[in-house]
């Protein structure tokens, strides 16, 4: 494959951080029908990072999970690797021939958090996904399988504010967003965000703005959908696609869905997340991204700290 030199702009609003991505990572001139050719030759798939500076997860990513020689062999046997800026300015030809600029792509392909990893098939279709950070254990059976395996453990983590069953999720008029929980157990991720997300004020405060469901990923019990039909949770979460946990569902008052988290979140981007949909910002602002920058300058203009990990 052809080479070209990876180059990083500095997203404003956040502390600015190494970003290069591991030394394993392909170069090239961003012709994907190329790429995906050249991949495929070789018994491989492409996988697209999406990245920018200043992202802790990005970091995280980049040093822990890739940092770990098991994770980085396995990334390098099965996959040639190509990093993007997602406000990046390099042109990329995607795999239908369409030429569009690095941040053009993100948009198409709604790359909504930071990093999120975009796996192509042999015929350089979209074969899966990552929105955001897995940790580790969580990042290696997701490229294992490509499918989460739902467990047996103890019960779901209860909260006060989860509506009561049997769920009906229907909106009515002048009703509250929507949050809607899918976990499982065992799910590290799911005792964490309980854990840590859901005892934070600046969290709460924001849930206490929806109506907020919990849903088994592989549960029986039998619900009311958004359309009043009645099915499964798990029914439900194959419609639905989703195939992890935990992952958080916003939708707005009306049903649509507005935002999709399936990652690692800490408490800073649970509340904004959450902030996005309950303020109504998403219909002026197309890109989380965006919002959560100028909330977080926002936030320092009138001193307070932004904690993006903690």
């Amino acid at each position: 494959m052809r080479a070209v030199l990876l180059a990083f702009l500095f997203f404003a609003g956040f502390p600015a951080a190494s970003q290069d991505p591991p030394g394993w990572f392909a170069q090239s001139l961003l012709h994907l029908p190329d790429d995906v050719a050249a991949a495929a030759r070789e018994g491989k798939r492409v996988m697209l990072y999406f990245g920018q500076d200043g992202c802790p997860y990005c970091k995280r990513l980049i040093e822990v999970n890739w940092g770990d020689a098991r994770i980085a062999g396995k990334m390098q046997r099965r996959f040639v690797s190509l990093a993007l800026n997602v406000w990046g300015d390099r042109d990329v030809t995607w795999t239908d021939g369409r030429e569009m600029t690095e941040k053009q792509l993100a948009a198409m392909l709604k790359v909504q958090f930071t990093p999120t990893l975009v796996f192509l098939d042999e015929k350089g279709a979209v074969a899966r996904r990552i929105n955001g950070y897995y940790p580790p254990r969580e990042f290696e059976a997701a490229i294992d399988d490509l499918e989460m395996k739902v467990g047996k453990g103890k019960a779901l983590n209860p909260q006060p504010f989860f509506m009561r069953a049997p769920l009906d999720l229907r909106r009515k008029p002048g009703g509250r967003p929507l949050a809607v929980l899918f976990e499982a157990s065992p799910c590290e991720g799911c005792d964490e965000m309980h854990r840590v997300a859901f005892k934070r004020k600046e969290v709460l405060a924001q849930v206490a703005k929806f109506d907020v469901a919990q849903v088994a990923l592989g549960g029986n019990a039998t619900l009311l959908d958004l359309n009043g039909r009645k099915t499964s949770e798990a029914g439900w979460a194959r419609q639905l696609n989703v195939s992890r946990a935990p992952t958080m569902l916003l939708f707005d008052a009306g049903g649509r869905e507005v935002l999709r988290l399936e990652a690692y979140l800490r408490p800073f981007h649970i509340a904004g997340s959450l902030d996005y949909v309950s303020s109504g910002a998403y219909r002026s602002e197309p890109s989380f991204q965006r919002f959560l920058q100028a909330k977080a300058e926002a936030m320092r203009r009138r001193g307070e700290t932004v904690d993006l990990w903690n």
